[in-house]
């Protein structure tokens, strides 16, 4: 029988462990192994955890724990759909057990069996091109809707996009945050959070009270990468978290997937450096699949992405045809479009935003338009 299942006595060690300073996942993994549980850890004498390395401040809080904040995890812990899984759990997320940090416990809101589902990373730019947020959610949707089970971390941009997909496909997402579940980050989350908890699961290693600080989100980060199978980057810079979480699954040993984007879009640059260090280039949700082995088999009649442009040719004249032709992918002026296609300005305007409203293009900023990636 887990840990967790034998009362909150237990629970109460192994919170307290989690709360004690200079412990972090490598050394409460070590200290498991030495000591065998959290009661034992707080058990040993002075010698002994000195002998493991333990002094200072870490071995003045063993010997005096502050339970109060350990009181408020249990408070958290006491509502409906709330849970806490520890490496000592049968729940405990496999792959996530694999990694030498593990985290030593989890927070979960909602269906911790969610966990246990074979899981896709989504993750890319906090401020992402409206085709880039098109295509996390596009991608996200087909995934959950055959059984992908969407992870992200509930930033905005490209991971709330696919977060969004997933649940328009009814599927399950998870999302694993970067401060305590007492909290929402972003707030302006707040309603996609329940939704994510409703259909899926909201995680974190991180306890009740923790606020958003930016060394929290690598840890979160091998998190996502961590109970994935693979990792899917959509529209990242070449410093930024994206890439973080993908060199997580790199040295995780997970499958890496990046899709490429113009050589125009800065945001594209990171998806290029991925692709460039071994990452799989991604174009439509079969190349995915097709590295993950067995889940191919679960999408042998999903119709490619590719194939919704064919009703181009039976939707569009030839006029909006040779429009739509000289649109780039990336923001293109209507003074370009009437260079390229010898129409007149208003013309150009009055058709772009019938393509627009079918879906053939967006508008970018700046009163630009790009050609929609997953429509043509």
């Amino acid at each position: 029988m887990s840990l967790a299942l034998q009362g909150a006595d237990e629970r109460r060690y192994w919170l307290a462990l989690h709360r004690a300073p200079g412990i972090g996942a490598l050394t409460y993994r070590r200290l498991l192994e030495q000591f065998k549980t959290p009661r034992g850890v707080f058990g040993a004498d002075a010698s002994a955890l000195a002998a493991a390395g333990i002094g200072g401040k870490t071995l003045d809080y063993l010997k005096g724990p502050d339970w109060a904040p350990v009181q408020a995890d249990l408070d958290w812990l006491a509502a409906p759909r709330r849970h806490l899984l520890t490496l000592a759990d049968d729940a405990y997320p496999s792959l996530l057990r694999e990694l030498p940090d593990p985290p030593s416990v989890l927070f979960v809101e909602g269906n911790p069996e969610a966990l246990a589902s074979v899981q896709l990373a989504l993750v890319g730019s906090r401020n992402p091109t409206a085709i880039g947020k098109e295509i996390a959610y596009q991608f996200a949707k087909q995934l959950s809707s055959i059984g992908v089970t969407i992870t992200s971390g509930l930033a905005v941009g490209i991971d709330a996009a696919g977060h969004r997909g997933a649940l328009a496909g009814n599927g399950v997402t998870i999302a694993v945050a970067g401060t305590g579940l007492d909290r929402v980050y972003p707030a302006r989350h707040q309603e996609l959070a329940e939704r994510i908890a409703d259909r899926g699961a909201l995680v974190s290693e991180f306890p009740v009270g923790v606020a958003a600080h930016a060394e929290n989100f690598p840890r979160r980060n091998r998190i996502i990468s961590g109970l994935s199978v693979g990792t899917l980057v959509i529209e990242a810079a070449i410093r930024s978290g994206s890439l973080i979480t993908a060199r997580h699954a790199m040295e995780q040993g997970r499958e890496v997937f990046a899709i490429p984007g113009s050589i125009h879009n800065p945001l594209a640059r990171g998806c290029h450096a991925l692709i460039r260090q071994g990452a799989k280039l991604v174009e439509t949700v079969q190349d995915i699949l097709e590295e993950l082995g067995p889940l191919a088999e679960t999408v042998m009649s999903l119709p490619e992405l590719s194939e919704e442009a064919a009703s181009v040719k039976n939707e569009l004249d030839a006029d909006y045809k040779h429009l739509l032709e000289n649109v780039g992918y990336e923001p293109t002026t209507i003074d370009t479009l009437v260079e390229r296609t010898g129409l007149t300005a208003n013309v150009v305007s009055s058709m772009l935003l019938i393509l627009e409203l079918r879906g053939y293009v967006t508008s970018q900023p700046g009163g630009t338009y790009a050609r929609s990636a997953l429509r043509v």
